[in-house]
């Protein structure tokens, strides 16, 4: 419980700071974003990629709104109860408005009840959040078919290029293909801001959240995955590993590792839900910059930077990723609706020794899903052929990028 005068000091200490802070420069998923006073707008993603930046941006839109985080200290110790008395708070600060907006809401206990109450008065409701599962569960209980969700991920090439002033180009590309995308990062350049933001999310969204006490395998092991990006797994090799007692365990950690988006797992593609659920996965990390800053053998293998950040660009805007492995194999296949339609390879640098490898697991997986034409991702190299009446692209990252 929160005392009502506290509340009023958190309440108009954060508005206050609100007209001080950078508006930062315009992300490209506010375009996407409609408000609607139907539906709670919901806005999720890693920590410190930009969730309050766009919500301030949003707020820019609007004539009057009330604002509150929950992730601020002093907050702590909010409870069901307090929400109703943070809203008297808001009406008597502010007067009657219509816009709502939440930082941070997976802290607050109940919030779903108090969000499906304030848009049947039709209001307009817009939250963040850092955790997927909690909230799509939480979504699910009282707000199905009263929600949309819009997943924000840290600084694309073309937002690092328009946060630095450049035009895109092969020099630009590997300064952003190091660096990564997150905002605070690109902006002070100091490496302990990485290493603060993994801490933080092994211990506030994952470790503390599910009662997690051994937190160094917990560590060891978003380590050893973040330095593997690209590389096949499987749950038992991480039992074996880790010495864990149970692959369930492994399992775990895994879901929480990408219920904060801190790792992504991609499926080998089968049309069998049961083997495609037991066969190896691979394990992609959030930002290149994030990675390298924690993993030195991360940035090794320029092939697997360069075929995260490929990673990246296809999930935020594709669900369905799979890889394929056959006599030869294939980084990614695209799944939309019930067919695989596009299939891509990505290769650091295509040269004589690897070009035979490189285009036989494309064509192999292009032939099985009876693609016409393929693309395969490299740092530098613009290039077209036809090989068996199907036709490959080979376009350069910093061209492809969007």
């Amino acid at each position: 419980m929160i005392l009502r005068e506290t509340l009023r000091s958190i309440v108009k200490s954060q508005m206050s700071d609100l007209s001080q802070l950078d508006e930062g420069i315009k992300r490209d998923k506010l375009a996407e974003i409609e408000l609607n006073k139907s539906f709670a707008t919901v806005i999720s993603g890693v920590r410190r990629c930009g969730k309050s930046t766009l919500l301030r941006q949003l707020m820019k839109r609007v004539q009057g709104f009330y604002y509150f985080n929950f992730e601020d200290p002093r907050a702590m110790g909010f409870e069901a109860s307090d929400l109703q008395k943070l809203n008297d708070v808001f009406a008597e600060e502010y007067g009657n408005l219509n816009h709502y907006f939440f930082d941070e809401v997976q802290n607050a206990q109940k919030w779903e009840l108090f969000a499906r109450a304030l848009l049947d008065r039709g209001k307009y409701v817009v939250i963040t959040g850092s955790n997927a599962s909690l909230l799509s569960r939480e979504l699910g209980t009282r707000l199905t078919g009263r929600h949309i969700t819009y997943e924000l991920f840290p600084f694309s090439f073309g937002e690092f290029l328009e946060l630095k002033n450049k035009k895109a180009a092969k020099s630009h590309f590997q300064e952003y293909f190091a660096k990564g995308g997150f905002p605070e990062y690109l902006k002070y350049g100091k490496a302990e801001i990485l290493h603060e933001l993994l801490n933080d999310i092994l211990a506030r969204d994952i470790a503390v959240r599910h009662n997690i006490r051994s937190t160094r395998t917990l560590r060891e092991m978003a380590l050893y995955l973040i330095a593997n990006v690209g590389k096949e797994f499987s749950y038992n090799s991480l039992k074996r590993t880790f010495s864990l007692g149970s692959t369930n365990t492994a399992i775990d950690f895994v879901s929480y590792f990408e219920d904060s988006y801190l790792l992504f797992t991609v499926a080998k593609f089968d049309y069998s839900l049961k083997k495609q659920s037991i066969n190896p996965k691979k394990i992609y990390s959030i930002d290149n910059g994030l990675s390298y800053a924690n993993s030195s053998s991360f940035s090794e293998d320029k092939g697997k930077m360069l075929e995260n950040m490929a990673f990246l660009n296809l999930r935020k805007n594709f669900k369905g990723i799979f890889y394929f492995k056959g006599k030869n194999e294939c980084d990614f296949l695209i799944k939309e609706g019930t067919k695989i339609k596009q299939a891509l390879q990505v290769c650091y640098e295509l040269n004589e020794d690897n070009k035979s490898r490189e285009i036989n697991g494309l064509l192999e997986a292009m032939e099985k899903f009876n693609l016409k034409q393929g693309l395969i991702i490299t740092l530098d190299q613009d290039d077209e052929f036809e090989m068996k009446g199907r036709k490959i692209a080979v376009k350069p990252a910093w061209k492809w990028l969007k």
